[in-house]
């Protein structure tokens, strides 16, 4: 096949694309499974396939299938219509979480917008507004979900942001409980803070927070963009806690690679938004719904689940391995396939070794390394990571 040049590649992004993103230096022409193949035709095992979009591997068969089936007959339809796979997809993601209706985005930032449109309007006859959200919480990109996020870093720029966003520090029930006032409608937060440095929430947290917001008519919030569609060895992270949402936001994952995501709403809080409140010019579409019911019948029909949570505690105990003989670790942690490593270093530097070794990883908040893999990866495959990791410490080490 035939490509442009290297060069020619580099200077058209230099030229063309504004550069809101610090890129990595690789051409990536193929992908199939847990391999990346670059321009040059290096293999690479991806251990972050897309930023978690990716759960079921680069193009997976019955992703692929599924697209090619739709995508001659019928690609764009406007949402005052109706078609039969948003219906399908809709009915799957309600059997798979908790009883309710979805409303249909094209991402995670879509999703939060849509859940923090619900909450306002939710909160008009009581005069609340107010939302609580999590320090080192990641909820979005545009002003709303910015807002909600609980990063500075990511904040800066874009003064005066919408107000209505209380941040408090994470598993702190205490905290939580003294910001919530009379005009509190709403609690948002990540069951596992990805973009914050892999922090897990604790089971006692969850589910006082829970009891806090059904005494006083509060609305729960589960963003589940990264933590959704099997991630953490169930379909949703929240079955781990035994605790349901109002609402959940997806994205991410549920697309097999294609824009996609969700707002699913608990049945109690369906008649909230009313036609013309809210609305998706491209959300929900014949193609990427189509897609994203090959997803669920990937994970399901492969028994991805099962892997996830079988592979994820070998890979967590082979990193443990390393923590015993390395200083430079600090600690494991995690759920499923959605593993971080704490270093007593920054990671910047490892990432680049483990990625010249052909290994894909992420490096979050300066020292967190993050592995994600898709969740059909294999024993082979964890045990070539882990020997790629190790060859990168101990070159740091010296």
């Amino acid at each position: 096949m035939n490509y442009m040049k290297k060069a020619e590649i580099f200077k058209a992004y230099d030229d063309y694309i504004l550069s809101t993103y610090t890129r990595t230096p690789v051409i990536f022409v193929k992908g199939k499974g847990m391999k990346l193949i670059d321009i040059d035709g290096k293999e690479y095992l991806d251990f972050f396939p897309g930023w978690g979009v990716n759960n079921v591997g680069h193009c997976h068969v019955k992703v692929m299938s599924a697209v090619r089936d739709q995508i001659d007959k019928l690609i764009h339809l406007p949402n005052n219509f109706y078609h039969p796979q948003q219906a399908k997809l809709a009915k799957e993601i309600i059997r798979w979480s908790f009883a309710g209706k979805v409303f249909f985005g094209n991402s995670g930032s879509e999703a939060t917008e849509g859940a923090i449109k619900l909450a306002r309007a939710y909160g008009q006859k009581t005069k609340r507004f107010e939302i609580i959200t999590m320090k080192n919480s990641f909820h979005g990109r545009t002003l709303g979900a910015l807002a909600a996020t609980g990063q500075a870093k990511y904040q800066q720029g874009f003064d005066p942001l919408p107000t209505g966003f209380i941040h408090v520090s994470f598993n702190d029930i205490d905290a939580l409980k003294k910001a919530i006032t009379d005009q509190t409608i709403a609690i948002m937060m990540e069951l596992i803070q990805g973009e914050g440095g892999l922090n897990v929430a604790q089971e006692a947290y969850v589910k006082e927070i829970r009891r806090i917001c059904d005494e006083k008519d509060i609305l729960l919030i589960f963003d589940e963009v990264q933590t959704g569609m099997g991630r953490t060895g169930e379909m949703f992270c929240f079955n781990h806690y035994g605790v349901e949402p109002d609402l959940m936001t997806l994205a991410k994952a549920l697309g097999g690679g294609l824009p996609i995501g969700a707002l699913v709403v608990k049945d109690k809080f369906t008649d909230v938004l009313k036609p013309g409140m809210h609305a998706s010019t491209f959300g929900g579409s014949p193609l990427v719904c189509k897609a994203s019911l090959g997803v669920f019948k990937a994970l399901t029909g492969d028994k991805m689940l099962r892997n996830t949570k079988v592979m994820g505690q070998y890979l967590r105990e082979k990193l443990n391995d390393l923590k015993k003989k390395y200083s430079l670790i600090k600690d494991v942690r995690g759920l499923g396939l959605m593993i971080g490593v704490e270093l007593n270093i920054e990671g910047k530097n490892i990432f680049e070794k483990c990625l010249a070794h052909g290994l894909i990883i992420n490096c979050t908040q300066g020292n967190v390394l993050r592995l994600m893999p898709a969740l059909n990866v294999t024993k082979k495959q964890v045990d070539k990571a882990i020997y790629i990791l190790e060859k990168s410490l101990k070159e740091i080490r010296g």
